[in-house]
């Protein structure tokens, strides 16, 4: 399986904190790990030509990790289009964290993907729902962060097509925070936690969660069905 991990790489050039915390970028901490699965896994950026997702890069995918916060409006209208159709034409696509706000996560759900939201060192437990779920495998009842941003519901996202995590934080909230979708014959999976002041991304669970993610996203749902007018002719 080809893996790229799409990073938009500006909290890393401008906070000290989070270079940091991930001194390769973002990017390259999901990357490092992924690398235990896949023989094959690069890494593109938002500064790269054409935002690093060259028809080719996209060709050889077939899953895509997208992580962005501070620059959603910077990728190219025609580059998230070329994403959306590889999604319908089977590419698996793992958003993370504050990527809920990006271009093509917004285009592929067709609603606002907006949240609740506060910055305050809470403790979250990822409370598995779906244990039988392959993303869930080899995770137990819950993941603990001891910080972590809160999201909090409301969530605009249309009913998930599977809900295999819901988050708990200290302030009380709760947020559905790994939902899977199917847009085509492409797998989309939603990871909330990630926030990049924390080292969320250097967790063994988490780690496991997105590597289960990519491995479930990779293989697309069906084959490519026959549209337009049917045979007459045929027979039964």
């Amino acid at each position: 399986m080809n893996v790229t991990v799409w990073n938009e790489n500006r909290h890393e050039q401008k906070n000290a904190v989070v270079s940091t915390i991930y001194p390769e970028g973002i990017h390259g901490a999901l990357a490092s790990f992924l690398k235990q699965d896949h023989s094959y896994v690069q890494t593109a950026t938002l500064d790269d030509a054409e935002n690093g997702l060259t028809d080719e890069v996209l060709k050889r995918t077939d899953v895509l990790v997208w992580w962005g916060h501070l620059a959603h409006d910077e990728v190219a209208d025609e580059v998230v289009e070329k994403v959306k159709q590889r999604v319908y034409e089977g590419m698996g696509l793992i958003v993370l964290h504050s990527a809920h706000f990006s271009k093509i996560f917004k285009a592929l759900m067709g609603t606002s993907c907006d949240l609740k939201w506060r910055i305050a060192d809470e403790k979250e437990r990822l409370w598995v729902i779906d244990p039988s779920h392959p993303i869930a495998e080899g995770i137990g009842e819950y993941i603990e962060l001891e910080r972590e941003e809160m999201y909090g519901e409301h969530f605009d996202i249309p009913t998930p097509d599977e809900l295999v995590f819901v988050s708990w934080f200290e302030g009380g909230e709760v947020f559905r925070s790994g939902a899977t979708f199917k847009r085509g014959k492409g797998k989309i999976f939603y990871f909330r936690p990630g926030h990049e002041t924390y080292p969320t991304y250097h967790n063994k669970m988490i780690q496991k969660v997105i590597r289960n993610a990519v491995n479930w996203a990779g293989t697309p749902n069906v084959n490519t069905p026959v549209y337009g007018k049917g045979n007459n002719n045929r027979k039964n």
